[in-house]
C-alpha cells in the first residue's frame, strides 16, 4: 500500500556482496552467511526512518542453475539470520524485494542496471529521490541508482575493493568498507 504521507527516505540494497557473502550462484540456504554487522546496521537504518528494499540480480535462474524458490529459501534464511543477530528488527525486514531472474542475454525489465524497480518504488511509496540511496558491490548497482536519480554508494565486501572502485572513476560515488560503515554516516531523516 502506498505511503500517503510526506516523501520519505529509502535504501535500495543489493543482496549478494552487500548483505550476505557473495557466493557463486548461491542456491542452498545453508550457504547463506551475513556480512558482519549487517543486522545492527539494518536496525539503525530502520530507526532513522528509512524504508529498506532489496534489488538483486539472480541470473542463475535464467541460466537454469537454480529456481526462484531456491532464491526465496535463501532470502528466508537471510531473514532468520538477521533476526537472530538483531532482535530489534521486526518483520517484514524489507519493504520490498525485487528479484531479476534473467541471465544477461535475456530481455528484462528489472535486471540491474535497469532503474525500473527503483522508479516504481519511488512512485508507489512517495519516496524523495534526494533522500534515497542504492548500495551495492558491483558497478551495475551503482549505475542503477544513478539512472534512477538517487545517490549511490559502493561497498568493498563483494566484487571490488577500494582500488577497483577508484579505477572505475565513478563521479560522486562514496566508497565504504561495508554496509555498516555506510549506515554509520546516515543522519536522521
Amino acid at each position: 500500500m502506498p505511503n500517503l504521507s510526506a516523501p520519505r527516505a529509502a535504501l535500495f540494497l543489493d543482496r549478494d556482496g552487500t548483505l550476505i557473502l557473495d557466493k557463486h550462484y548461491l542456491s542452498d540456504p545453508a550457504g547463506v552467511e551475513l556480512i558482519p554487522g549487517v543486522a545492527p546496521a539494518l536496525a539503525r537504518a530502520r530507526a532513522l526512518g528509512f524504508l529498506v528494499f532489496i534489488h538483486t540480480n539472480q541470473s542463475g535462474i535464467g541460466r537454469g542453475y537454480y529456481t526462484l524458490d531456491d532464491v526465496h529459501r535463501c532470502n528466508d534464511r537471510m531473514d532468520e539470520l538477521l533476526l537472530a543477530a538483531e532482535p530489534r528488527l521486526a518483520r517484514p525486514l524489507f519493504d520490498g524485494i525485487c528479484i531479476a531472474p534473467e541471465s544477461v542475454d535475456q530481455p528484462s525489465r528489472y535486471r540491474k542496471p535497469s532503474p525500473a524497480y527503483l522508479q516504481e518504488m519511488i512512485a508507489l511509496h512517495r519516496l524523495d529521490p534526494a533522500r534515497c540511496w542504492m548500495v551495492g558491490d558491483r558497478e551495475s548497482d551503482i549505475q542503477t541508482g544513478l539512472a534512477a536519480g538517487v545517490r549511490s554508494a559502493a561497498v568493498c565486501t563483494g566484487k571490488l575493493d577500494t582500488a577497483g572502485w577508484a579505477a572505475l572513476g565513478l563521479p560522486a560515488v562514496p566508497v565504504f568498507a561495508d554496509f555498516p560503515a555506510f549506515v554509520g554516516t546516515l543522519g536522521s531523516t
